[in-house]
């Protein structure tokens, strides 16, 4: 199934929802068998999105604790404008938001005590954009 390319109809519909928990990222010098929520492999090491259980069990380091924020909407993966336009806005709000890109969704990791403040923001942008969709006939 495709996802959707066009930005108005995408930041109509983004539908951003909390997956429960705290995340942290954790860096490491090689690959482990751990539950990870994400990996993004890099010349330093692998940086892992893991619970802040699984971090706290193993003894990682970590200076992030993040709530998660998924967006519903699904968006293509050659989708043009929607980091940009779901970043700026939650910049603009002062929201640090550090993007993952998943097949069917985007996933935004906010500082923990900001969650609520991003999924209000979120839900404001899609609102203003919804208004602009032109009635159907």
């Amino acid at each position: 199934m495709a996802g959707e390319t066009d930005l108005g109809q995408m930041l109509a519909t983004l539908r951003p929802h909390v997956r429960e928990g705290r995340f942290v990222l954790v860096s490491l010098d090689a690959p482990v068998d751990v539950p990870a929520e994400a990996t993004v492999g890099e010349e330093e090491g692998v940086t892992y999105v893991v619970r802040l259980e699984v971090a706290d069990r193993h003894g990682w380091p970590y200076d992030f604790i993040a709530g998660w924020v998924t967006l519903q909407v699904h968006s293509a993966l050659a989708a043009v404008g929607l980091t940009a336009a779901v970043s700026t806005a939650l910049a603009q709000a002062g929201i640090p938001a550090n993007v993952l890109a998943g097949f069917f969704h985007d996933h935004i990791l906010v500082p923990i005590e900001r969650v609520d403040d991003a999924v209000a923001t979120l839900t404001e942008l899609s609102r203003l954009h919804a208004s602009d969709e032109p009635a159907p006939d």
